[in-house]
């Protein structure tokens, strides 16, 4: 599990599926900064991981400030599926 900083928004939500650095990670939260006052473009904070770590997160089985923190560019992340099925 690991924090992705994503500089631009790719369109994907909570619950997303994503291909980031060769492999598939699923997006556990999503947090979207600098709408109103910020950078010059949108930043979108996520918690991914591999799909057995989903149960971890659930139960807070972690320290959000231990995560290792990487970031990317909207451009670099490949869109597997975009949010899970309740998203609006």
């Amino acid at each position: 599990m690991k924090r992705l900083i994503i500089h631009g928004d790719p369109g994907v939500r909570r619950d997303g599926i994503i291909e980031y650095d060769g492999e598939e990670k699923h997006l556990f939260q999503v947090t979207r900064n600098g709408d109103w006052h910020g950078p010059d473009e949108v930043q979108l904070w996520c918690v991914i991981g591999d799909e057995d770590e989903f149960e971890d997160y659930e139960k807070r089985n972690f320290v959000p400030h231990w995560l290792d923190v990487e970031t990317a560019d909207a451009e670099d992340i490949e869109v597997v599926k975009r949010a899970g099925d309740l998203a609006v």
